[in-house]
């Protein structure tokens, strides 16, 4: 089973054009997330898949493998187009965005498909627990419901599954970007149009669900920055900052 990851890079983000090429310590924030995935030592190859000249140029002058594309709305269409012609059983779509990314959860996902031996999930992806008002209720933040099996049941930005009854505790979880791809699964969703939900949440991981796909959910623990806004990558700055200094200490 070959297994590989690819990271979708679009340079102009709605939300903060240009935030992969932030500077995150001494690198670039898209620098900062390729390094860490190569050093996680799962993968048979490392790509980035951008339509940026800017990203394709900044990865493969440090020696790193990066995958010209087309204009595309989601990353799974990106990846898509990159991986076409790449030869492959797992693909794992990592967020440019999400640089402290760590070797475990990604291990989970690569467990899914290596257990799944009837090929019954065509993806797998990761959730992890909210325990904050602001952030349950964050539309930054997609929420996520799953059957009792872990499956996905429907993803949003409003508040899943609603607290009507204040007495029944509900816990709440938010989806992080991390997709583990059976290959022709990605293939076939590349074939879909964009569905009504999708189109109305953006929300891409909805339009398997809206094409009868299952989605299984990992739950994790792992606590990362996904740099969405200005403000997130002062808060990865800062966390760059405290391990820089931990790692001193215990050199010294």
């Amino acid at each position: 089973m070959k297994i590989i990851a690819v990271i979708p890079a679009r340079y102009a983000a709605s939300r903060f054009p240009g935030k992969l090429m932030e500077i995150l310590g001494n690198e670039t924030v898209i620098g900062t997330t390729y390094k860490n995935v190569v050093a996680t030592k799962l993968f048979d190859e490392v790509f980035v898949a951008t339509d940026s000249d800017v990203i394709f140029n900044e990865i493969t002058r440090h020696g790193g493998k990066a995958v010209m594309t087309g204009e595309h709305e989601t990353g799974s269409d990106r990846i898509a187009e990159a991986v076409r012609n790449i030869e492959c059983d797992i693909v794992i779509n990592v967020q440019g965005d999400e640089p402290f990314l760590k070797t475990e959860p990604l291990q989970q996902l690569v467990e899914v498909f290596k257990a799944d031996q009837n090929k019954e999930i065509s993806l797998a992806s990761l959730k992890i627990k909210l325990y904050e008002k602001d952030e349950i209720e964050n539309p930054n933040n997609v929420k996520v419901i799953t059957d009792l099996r872990g499956f996905a049941m429907y993803f949003s930005r409003s508040v899943i599954p609603f607290p009507r009854d204040l007495s029944v505790s509900t816990p709440h979880f938010k989806h992080i970007g991390v997709y583990a791809f059976r290959k022709e699964a990605l293939m076939k969703f590349a074939t879909m149009e964009m569905t009504p939900l999708e189109k109305a949440e953006k929300i891409e991981c909805i339009r398997y669900l809206e094409n009868g796909m299952k989605i299984k959910m990992i739950e994790t623990d792992f606590i990362g920055v996904g740099i969405d806004v200005p403000e997130d990558l002062e808060k990865a700055r800062q966390i760059l900052d405290i391990k820089t200094l931990l790692n001193d200490d215990k050199s010294s």
